[in-house]
């Protein structure tokens, strides 16, 4: 089985990519967790909550991949949850820096914040999207993942996406 994963900062696409490559392929795709976790937190969330979220990420992995798909399409992969942490509160969990390197998918799209900013209540960063999708390129790169950069309108990803994950050679790097 293939994991895919898809990354980059807020309000980049992620969700809409996941949806849209889950139905080209014909595969599931895994929510994001924090979206439900957050929810249903009657609470400001805390730097121990992110720990929780990537436990609950995984596990969902792990639920929807029980059923032996070719494909599994993560809207969302651990780096997102590190890099959340060392913006919010300066620091990341040591068991959530060894769930993140202990993680591997085949192959990770990152969505560039190219895309017109949609508010959302569980949003925090409207304003250096840029800024942070450098952060994710450096963590990719000094992670060793093989990835692509998606960007564009929407059908424009998708193609991008679906290139990317049908030809191997083009997965350098960066792109």
């Amino acid at each position: 089985m293939k994991r895919i994963a898809i990354t980059g900062p807020e309000s980049s696409g992620k969700t809409t990519l996941a949806r849209a490559l889950a139905a080209h392929f014909g595969v599931p795709w895994v929510p994001e967790f924090a979206r439900e976790y957050l929810k249903d937190l009657d609470r400001p969330y805390v730097k121990e909550d992110l720990l929780r979220i990537a436990e609950g990420q995984l596990e969902a992995e792990r639920r929807i991949a029980s059923g032996r798909p070719s494909m599994l399409v993560c809207d969302t992969d651990l780096l997102v949850i590190r890099i959340w942490s060392q913006e919010k509160f300066e620091r990341v969990d040591p068991r959530l820096e060894e769930l993140v390197r202990g993680t591997e998918y085949h192959h990770t799209l990152l969505c560039k914040p190219d895309l017109p900013w949609e508010p959302d209540p569980l949003r925090e960063n409207p304003h250096d999207r840029d800024r942070l999708f450098g952060i994710y390129e450096q963590e990719l790169n000094a992670l060793g993942r093989t990835y692509a950069v998606i960007q564009g309108e929407r059908m424009e990803r998708l193609h991008r996406a679906v290139h990317a994950l049908s030809s191997e050679g083009e997965l350098g790097s960066s792109q």
